[in-house]
């Protein structure tokens, strides 16, 4: 008896342990992309495809949702889009989802931050090789700003801080240098990045820790196409509404660039 209780205790201690070895969640999110099935035809279609990640290895980067910005119309999209985008960070970070905060420009108000010290810490990793990767001409005409207000302004330097709506929990990171938030994605096992914020023709792609340098680096990025915006003015080519505009970018990114993902894929 004693013999058999021994084992039923050796299998019952053998399965907690390799349960406990187990992620403990993971995001099963159903992505959208664009293929083109005739190169010969700039034709392009669609395509859903569903993805697990584990939340360990995946980071959110919010890309410069910042507290003003220069055009009014565009600080007041942020504001709305930052409501709704704190509700999934925190579900994300509950679920163990990294989560790096990168207001451009805004690092001397976070320089005693222990979410920004912490960046600092990484070990140096050098990037490989940057992947020759083409960048096709974007599909909206933003030459002028991209400002819609009826009051048109200069292009100024109008932000302090990120916008004070988005929750800064104590084991996020802050910063706005793609070399830190590379060696934070080699240290921590990140495989896969997701962007949210603004502008997504602007600096959602352009950054040194957004899209395009992350894709060059080899990291794989799915963009949250909903907890985004455009700077775009109706006025310019091709002459749609802004919401349009925003979708013609989008669409660009995921012909050229990686997938993109709904905010709510995270509530589920």
């Amino acid at each position: 008896m004693s013999r058999l209780i021994l084992v039923l205790a050796a299998v019952l201690v053998s399965s907690f342990v390799s349960r406990s070895a187990e992620p403990t969640e993971k995001l099963v999110l159903e992505l959208r992309s664009r293929v083109q099935p005739f190169k010969a035809k700039d034709e392009w279609h669609e395509v859903g495809l569903r993805r697990e990640f584990p939340a360990k290895e995946t980071a959110i980067i919010i890309c410069d949702m910042w507290d003003k910005h220069w055009c009014d119309n565009a600080t007041e999209r942020c504001g709305e889009i930052a409501k709704r985008m704190d509700l999934v960070l925190r579900a994300a970070r509950a679920k163990g989802v990294t989560i790096i905060h990168a207001p451009s420009d805004c690092m001397s108000f976070y320089a005693g931050a222990p979410q920004r010290q912490r960046m600092t810490q990484f070990p140096m990793v050098e990037p490989p090789p940057a992947l020759d990767l083409k960048d096709p001409k974007l599909p909206i005409d933003d030459s002028d700003g991209g400002c819609d207000d009826a009051d048109l302004k200069k292009s100024h330097k109008a932000w302090t801080r990120q916008h004070p709506a988005l929750t800064i929990a104590d084991r996020d990171f802050i910063s706005d240098n793609g070399r830190e938030v590379y060696h934070l994605i080699r240290a921590k096992g990140i495989k896969t990045v997701f962007i949210c914020g603004v502008h997504t023709n602007m600096c959602v792609l352009g950054r040194s820790f957004a899209i395009r340098q992350m894709c060059r680096w080899g990291v794989p990025c799915v963009l949250i196409r909903d907890l985004t915006d455009t700077m775009y003015n109706p006025k310019m080519a091709p002459f749609v509404s802004h919401d349009e505009g925003t979708e013609l970018v989008i669409q660009h990114i995921e012909k050229h660039w990686c997938p993109t993902v709904l905010s709510k894929e995270f509530l589920k």
